[in-house]
């Protein structure tokens, strides 16, 4: 089944970016028949650039490589719900869908949180699954934040 697979590849690079000393996140982008345009993961602490989350980078990533501005018809994969930064640019980039495995009570804006896409002021609002995989990913930003305290 291509959900399970994009997802379990999202995961997959999400544990390397925690290798990598980044808060495990990753994200993709597929287009509309399910391919994989665009792969990418946190790289706030390599790149030293707070706007380094790892949606921002795949949409800048999907829009490199399809030569629009806008992605409609396109989805999204995150293996954390997405932040308000990331929510904004989901909104501007027109992703068609947002596919996320863990929920971030804390920091998420999606169903979590300020809710980014029920805002009346939101021109853009895509179409949203989340929990997919969420135990793994869960467990994964848990071991990683447990290593740090």
């Amino acid at each position: 089944m291509k959900m399970k697979g994009h997802m379990d590849k999202v995961l997959a690079v999400a544990a390397a970016a925690a290798k990598a000393g980044e808060v495990p996140v990753a994200a993709a982008i597929t287009d509309a028949k399910g391919d994989l345009i665009a792969l990418a993961e946190n790289r706030m602490v390599r790149d030293g650039n707070a706007l380094h989350h790892a949606e921002i980078l795949a949409i800048e990533a999907a829009m490199a490589a399809t030569g629009q501005s806008r992605l409609d018809g396109y989805d999204l994969w995150v293996s954390l719900e997405p932040c308000t930064m990331c929510a904004g640019a989901i909104a501007h980039a027109r992703l068609r869908r947002v596919y996320f495995a863990a929920h971030d009570e804390k920091a998420g804006a999606v169903e979590s949180g300020v809710r980014f896409f029920d805002n009346p002021s939101c021109h853009h609002r895509p179409e949203i699954y989340g929990g997919i995989g969420a135990a793994e990913a869960r467990a994964m930003l848990q071991a990683f934040f447990a290593e740090r305290r």
